[in-house]
C-alpha cells in the first residue's frame, strides 16, 4: 500500500472515531435507537421528540491529527484554496467510497437505511457545525472551491440541501489514494498527458511563457493551426513541466472542468495547453482561463476580449514562436539519405506535426520493407496536412513530371524558379528578412497565360507534383453566387483552408474572378471592383501557393500582376515542339512502321497546341483498338483532322471545314 493510501486511511479512523462519538449521543437521545426497523419509519413518539428537539449544537471536531508522509489531501487544499471545513467536508463525504464500513453508520446517522452517503447535514455535524451556519452553507455553494473545482458533487437535486447527499468523483478518490492515473473523461475529448522532458526551452516567446514566475493565461493565433500549440508545448516540457494538451472539436465545459481538476490534482507546475474549435470558442475559453493554472489557447481565430472578459488573457501571435522544423525532422529521420532540407521544404508543419509526419514516413518505410526515402516523406507530410477543400476545390494528386513537360527553355526555367520559391521562402522571407510590412504573407502566387492548350494547367500539376503536394482547382461554379459578397465569402473559406496546410491552389480560368476593374456606372460595377479589391487585399495576406492561369493575360487587372511573385508565358508549340508532342503522347502505343518520321510531317502540317495533340492522339488510339491494329498515319492524320474541325478551322488540304 502506497504512503498516499495510508495518510488517507489514517484520516478515516480519526473520522471514525467521531463518527461513533455521534453515533453515541444519537443512541442515547433517540427512544428509537434500538428499533431493527429504524430508518424505515417515523414513529408519533419520535415525530414528537424531533418537534421539542432544541436547535442542535454538534461539538466541534478533534483537531489533534497530524498528517501522515504521503498525504494528498494537505497538497490539494493548496492547489485548489481549500479551508479546514472544506477539507473535513471531502472526508466525510469520500468516507464511503473506500471503507464500507461508514455505509451503514451513515445510514444509522441519515435516519434512512437507504441513505448510505453523507449528507449535507450530517457532513456538516462531523465537521463541527451545522447547515443552521450560513458561512458552512457557503462551502458548499456552486463557486465555491469544492464544487467549482470538481471535488464534489451535489446529488438529489430535488431535496432541501441539507438532505442532498455529497459525493466524491471517483478520479478525486483515486488521486488522493495515490493514483495518478489520466481521467477517463478526458481521454474520450481528445485530452493527452505529456511528462516533462526534451531540450531546454530556450529563448523565444514559448519559453518565456513556460518559465513565467507565475501562472498565466495566454491567447497565442498561430499561422498554422498546431504550430504556436506544439512550440508552447515543447517549452513547457523542456522547463520540467508537465501538459496537458486538448485538442476538443467543440466546446465541452465540462470537459474543461475536469482538465483544470487534473490540472489542480497534478500540482502547480502543471500546465495545460488547448487547440481552440473554430466554432464558439468563448465558452471554453471562460471555463478555462483561471489564474491559478497556466492555460495557453492556441488557434487560428483572432483574439476575442469577450470570449472571457475578467481573466485578463494575454494576445500574442505566434510569429515569435521560434521553431525549427528542419531540426526536428532532422533528429526523427537521421538516416535518410539525401538532402533532406530539400524535400521537406515545401511543408509548414509545426515541431509536432513533423515528429509525426516523420514516425508514418518511417512505419510506411518499414512496411516496405526499404529505407527511407522522399516518396515516403513526400506521402506522409502530405497526409498530415492535407486541407478540407473539397466542398470548392477538385483535388488532383499529381501524376505528372518535368519530364512530361514540351516547352521552351524559359518557361521551363520559370517553373523550376516557382517551385525553389516555394522550397525557401520561410528562409528568403522569414530568416533574410526580406518580406515587407503591410501584413503580406508568404504565400507564392504564379501567373500562367498562354493559349488553350498549351500545358498551363499541366504545368500546375507537374510543381505540385515537384513539391510532392496535391493541387486542388478552384471549382469557380461553387465560389461565384449571384448574391452580393457570397462569392468574397467562399473565396475566404478557400483561403483560409489553404493558408492553413500545403497544397497548390489552381485558380484555372482566372480571369472570371480575378479581372480588371472598370469605371463605376451602376451598382453592378461597384460590386464587381468590391469583389476584385477584396482579392487583391486577399493575395498579399495569402501564405499558401496558388497558380492563376488564363487565356487572355490582358484582362487580368494591373493591381493583380503587381502582386505575382512569376508571370509565365506559354507560347504556341512551334514544329518541333509539335513533333515532341506527337511522340510523347503516342509513345505507350503499338505503332505501324515507319510512322515517327509521318510524325514530323503531321506537326509541319497540323498546327495544334499541346492539348489538341493528346486529343489527336487519343483519337487515334481509338481508331487503332477498333481495328485491332497499331496506329497508322491515317489514325494520326485523322485525329488531328478532327481537331481541326472541333475548333473550326479550315483542315489542310480540304476545301471546307469538315472532313471525314
Amino acid at each position: 500500500m502506497n504512503e498516499a493510501a495510508v495518510a488517507l486511511l489514517l484520516r478515516l479512523d480519526h473520522l471514525r472515531a467521531t463518527v461513533a462519538s455521534l453515533v453515541a449521543s444519537r443512541s442515547a437521545d433517540d427512544p428509537s435507537a434500538q428499533d431493527p426497523l429504524r430508518g424505515l419509519y417515523v414513529s408519533a413518539e419520535t415525530a414528537a421528540r424531533l418537534a421539542a428537539a432544541p436547535a442542535p449544537q454538534p461539538p466541534l471536531p478533534d483537531d489533534s491529527f497530524e498528517p501522515a508522509p504521503g498525504d494528498r489531501l494537505d497538497a490539494l487544499a493548496g492547489g485548489f484554496g481549500l479551508t479546514a471545513i472544506d477539507m473535513r467536508l471531502l472526508v466525510a463525504a469520500l468516507a464511503p467510497d473506500v471503507d464500507r464500513r461508514f455505509e451503514p453508520l451513515y445510514g444509522y446517522l441519515n435516519d434512512d437505511v437507504g441513505r448510505r452517503r453523507a449528507s449535507v447535514a450530517l457532513a456538516l455535524e462531523l465537521a463541527g457545525t451545522g447547515p443552521h451556519d450560513p458561512a458552512a452553507r457557503a462551502r458548499l455553494h456552486p463557486a465555491a472551491p469544492l464544487i467549482s473545482g470538481g471535488l464534489l458533487v451535489l446529488e438529489d437535486e430535488e431535496r432541501p440541501l441539507p438532505g442532498r447527499a455529497l459525493r466524491v468523483p471517483e478520479r478525486v478518490v483515486a488521486h488522493l489514494l495515490g493514483d495518478d492515473t489520466l481521467d477517463g473523461q478526458l481521454k474520450d475529448v481528445s485530452a493527452e498527458l505529456l511528462a516533462p522532458g526534451g531540450a531546454a526551452p530556450g529563448s523565444g516567446l514559448a519559453a518565456r511563457i513556460a518559465l513565467a514566475p507565475a501562472p498565466v493565461a495566454v491567447h497565442l493565433r498561430e499561422r498554422r493551426a498546431g504550430s504556436g500549440a506544439d512550440a508552447v508545448t515543447a517549452a513547457l516540457r523542456g522547463a520540467g513541466r508537465a501538459v496537458l494538451r486538448h485538442r476538443p472539436e467543440r466546446a465541452d465545459p465540462a470537459a474543461a472542468r475536469a482538465l483544470l481538476r487534473e490540472a489542480r490534482l497534478r500540482g502547480a507546475g502543471t500546465a495545460v495547453v488547448v487547440e481552440l474549435p473554430d466554432e464558439q470558442p468563448g465558452p471554453l475559453v471562460r471555463e478555462l482561463a483561471v489564474p491559478d493554472v497556466t492555460v495557453v489557447f492556441a488557434g487560428t481565430l483572432p483574439y476575442d476580449p469577450t470570449w472571457a472578459p475578467a481573466a485578463g488573457l494575454l494576445a500574442l501571435e505566434d510569429t515569435a514562436v521560434e521553431t525549427d522544423p528542419l531540426t526536428a525532422w532532422t533528429e526523427e529521420l537521421p538516416s535518410y539519405e539525401g538532402d533532406l532540407a530539400e524535400a521537406v521544404g515545401p511543408y509548414r508543419l509545426g515541431a509536432g506535426q513533423v515528429r509525426r509526419a516523420a514516425r508514418g514516413a518511417l512505419a510506411l518505410a518499414g512496411f516496405e520493407g526499404v529505407p527511407v526515402g522522399l516518396g515516403h516523406v513526400q506521402k506522409s507530410a502530405r497526409l498530415l496536412s492535407a486541407p478540407l477543400l473539397d466542398r470548392h476545390a477538385r483535388r488532383v494528386r499529381p501524376a505528372v513530371g518535368f519530364k512530361d513537360l514540351v516547352l521552351p527553355e524559359e518557361p521551363l526555367a520559370m517553373l523550376h524558379e516557382l517551385a525553389g520559391r516555394a522550397r525557401h521562402r520561410d528562409r528568403v522571407l522569414g530568416e533574410w528578412r526580406l518580406r515587407t510590412g503591410g501584413g503580406r504573407g508568404r504565400g507564392v502566387v504564379a501567373l500562367f497565360a498562354g493559349d488553350s492548350g498549351t500545358g498551363k494547367t499541366l504545368a500546375a500539376e507537374v510543381v505540385a507534383g515537384e513539391l510532392g503536394l496535391d493541387m486542388y482547382v478552384v471549382d469557380l461554379s461553387s465560389v461565384v453566387d449571384k448574391y452580393v459578397g457570397e462569392t468574397e465569402k467562399n473565396l475566404e473559406k478557400i483561403f483560409v483552408e489553404a493558408d492553413r496546410t500545403d497544397s497548390v491552389l489552381l485558380f484555372d480560368e482566372a480571369d472570371a474572378v480575378f479581372g480588371k476593374r472598370s469605371e463605376v456606372k451602376s451598382s453592378h460595377d461597384r460590386y464587381a471592383n468590391l469583389e476584385s479589391a477584396y482579392l487583391l487585399q486577399r493575395l498579399e495576406a495569402f501564405d499558401g501557393i496558388a497558380v492563376l492561369t488564363t487565356n487572355l493575360r490582358a484582362n487580368i487587372d494591373d493591381a493583380f500582376t503587381r502582386r505575382l511573385d512569376l508571370v509565365v508565358d506559354f507560347p504556341f508549340p512551334d514544329v518541333a515542339l509539335r513533333a515532341t508532342l506527337w511522340r510523347g503522347c503516342l509513345a505507350g502505343v503499338p505503332q505501324e512502321e515507319g510512322l515517327d518520321t509521318e510524325l514530323d510531317a503531321c506537326a509541319k502540317e497540323f498546327e495544334l497546341a499541346g492539348g489538341a495533340i493528346r486529343s489527336a492522339a487519343v483519337t487515334a488510339g481509338y481508331l487503332a483498338a477498333g481495328r485491332g491494329s497499331a496506329v497508322t498515319a491515317a489514325d494520326v492524320r485523322a485525329g488531328a483532322r478532327r481537331e481541326y474541325v472541333k475548333s473550326g478551322r479550315l483542315v489542310p488540304g480540304a476545301g471546307t471545314a469538315w472532313a471525314p
